[in-house]
């Protein structure tokens, strides 16, 4: 991959008084950024690989870091029967198989999957044909809640289709003990063997979980013809990049070799480019020198497409479960615009000055751009405007905006991406667990483990089990 096309960040929109920084304090953590590189490409790695990891500095699950290149360079060896080559194997078989998969899963089981199809598939790409979608499934996803109108919902419209082919279910967690995929996947499986009959379960349910565990237990008693294993040291919000996120975007044909190429890509540029020049130490180093400086506590992922809400979606789980301990960790905020423009940025551009504005603009849009057009009736006066497209009209909204920003000195960073496509993709998402990871040795945080969602999990089983019934 050449360099002009990788992502790109500007932070030029953050060099001002009084409520910026300036490039002298900007330049000044160079030493630091380059300890804390030093220390996660050869401590990290280092006790990670060789499984000697400190108490403290427990867990280690810096397995995500180097899988992009492990997938890729199994799969060149030996494609039928690496990882990567049983994936594509089974995204087809499913693919000819049925016409709709669940994917269960909740968190980093589904976010990554669910970014991967909103940003490289076509916009409503479930509501086009079979045809039309080259003969791969619709996608949908649940067990990322309990949420019980929803749930019903699904597999109402599940019951309904009159497609011929049937539908099938991809179920991932690792220990198969999380209570809203474990009961959703409970539903949906007795739904599945209803339609098509107990005998046809082992070659329509995937499983994507650990070694052993309560759902590999379910996987071999209902004698699942494929599963595949979430990585030891991945932990879930970092395996994008693992069969977890892999086997979904192969079923809806997004190109996963292109997207992993993508995310090597950005490994080999966070390894080898200088302070100043490093997207990874860069975006770290300016999001915390405003957090530190000017109190910019909370980080507004801004998207200039629908297509990366998810991905901000999946940044923000990323950001708040990495960072979000002992009292530390910015609040991530996930804006879509121009539609957001008309609900928060007053609040944005006049409130509180606790925000940092990360802009993730494209250089380049999937279809053609489309103008807005000649009209006999042009009472809206946008006849003047006849000739300019969609894509001019958000670049001038998005160039606006950031001189309405700097007018009010409200800090601002760009952050582009050569297109919303497998190989912009897989450069962004591990570009943002990288980065994620640095800023977590940075101020002193495990940027892995999630403890206090254990808490939650622990509190609910137990109400759920000693707690008389609700009417």
């Amino acid at each position: 991959m050449s360099q002009s096309k990788l992502i790109s960040f500007d932070p030029q929109g953050v060099f001002f008084e009084p409520h910026g920084i300036d490039t002298a304090q900007f330049d000044a953590m160079a030493g630091e950024m380059n300890r804390v590189r030093a220390g996660i490409l050869n401590e990290d790695l280092h006790q990670y690989e060789t499984g000697q990891v400190p108490a403290d500095r427990q867990p280690l699950d810096a397995g995500f870091m180097e899988l992009p290149e492990r997938m890729l360079d199994a799969y060149r060896t030996d494609r039928k029967s690496s990882e990567l080559g049983r994936i594509l194997e089974t995204a087809q078989r499913l693919q000819q198989a049925v016409d709709r998969v669940v994917v269960l899963g909740i968190g980093g089981s589904y976010m990554g999957a669910r970014a991967l199809m909103e940003s490289c598939c076509q916009p409503y790409y479930n509501e086009y044909s079979r045809a039309e979608r080259g003969g791969r499934p619709r996608i949908y996803y649940e067990g990322n809640n309990v949420d019980n109108d929803w749930s019903q919902g699904l597999l109402n419209l599940l019951r309904c289709q009159d497609d011929e082919l049937p539908w099938s279910i991809v179920v991932i967690s690792k220990s198969g003990g999380t209570l809203e995929t474990a009961t959703a996947f409970r539903q949906f499986l007795r739904a599945l063997e209803a339609e098509v009959g107990r005998e046809r379960l082992p070659e329509l349910v995937i499983p994507v979980t650990g070694k052993t565990g309560k759902l590999a237990n379910l996987a071999d008693a209902i004698g699942c013809s494929s599963r595949f294993l979430v990585p030891d040291g991945v932990g879930g919000r970092f395996s994008v990049f693992s069969p977890v996120g892999l086997l979904p975007a192969a079923l809806m044909g997004i190109d996963v070799v292109t997207l992993l190429e993508g995310a090597a890509a950005l490994n080999d540029h966070f390894r080898q480019a200088e302070f100043g020049s490093n997207v990874v130490l860069d975006f770290v180093a300016i999001n915390h020198l405003l957090e530190r400086e000017q109190g910019c506590h909370t980080r507004i992922l801004s998207a200039w497409t629908k297509s990366l809400e998810s991905l901000g979606f999946w940044y923000d789980q990323l950001l708040a479960e990495s960072l979000g301990k002992q009292e530390q960790g910015a609040l991530p905020l996930t804006t879509v615009n121009t539609r957001d423009l008309h609900s928060r940025a007053q609040q944005h551009q006049e409130g509180r000055r606790d925000k940092l504005v990360n802009n993730v603009v494209l250089d380049s849009w999937r279809y053609d751009p489309l103008p807005v057009g000649m009209s006999d009736w042009n009472e809206d006066g946008l006849n003047d405007l006849a000739d300019r497209t969609l894509p001019e009209i958000m670049n001038a909204a998005w160039r606006g905006t950031n001189l309405a920003y700097r007018e009010d000195s409200r800090p601002t960073t760009n952050l582009r991406l050569p297109g919303c496509n497998e190989s912009s993709l897989g450069q962004l998402m591990q570009m943002l667990m990288l980065a994620t990871v640095v800023e977590g040795r940075l101020i002193g945080v495990n940027p892995y483990g999630q403890p206090g969602v254990e808490k939650y999990k622990l509190n609910m089983n137990r109400l759920l089990r000693e707690s008389p019934r609700s009417e």
